[in-house]
């Protein structure tokens, strides 16, 4: 069963950026598509980009769309997530799964607040 844990979130002000990391603890193929996830206070987690398995395709919620970068690195099992611009309502847990999700391997995930 494979497990992630998620790394990089911290308080920034508006405006600013982070790097999120995700660490599989297995191997989960070139073939699995990824993806980013978050869940606001107050609200059901949702969808935030997928990168897909092979061709490397990149797919982003429009809320984030031109902000956001999703990559991969397979040798390393690692998938990231590059936040520019962010903005008070990026504030949320940011978690990583396959797409479609993994019930069984959500991990803690991380903290991103945003606030100035």
């Amino acid at each position: 069963q494979v497990h992630f844990v998620e790394s990089g979130g911290c308080a920034v002000p508006p405006g600013g950026s982070l790097r999120l990391s995700c660490a599989a603890s297995v191997n989960f193929g070139n073939g699995v598509h990824m993806a980013w996830f978050r869940r606001a206070p107050g609200k059901e987690r949702e969808w935030v980009a997928t990168i897909s398995g092979g061709v490397d395709s990149t797919f982003y919620a429009a809320s984030v769309k031109g902000r956001f970068t999703i990559s991969r690195d397979n040798s390393k099992n690692t998938v990231t997530l590059q936040m520019n611009s962010l903005k008070p309502e990026d504030t949320a847990v940011y978690y990583c799964n396959a797409h479609p999700p993994n019930m069984n391997s959500w991990g803690q995930g991380t903290q991103v607040t945003i606030s100035s």
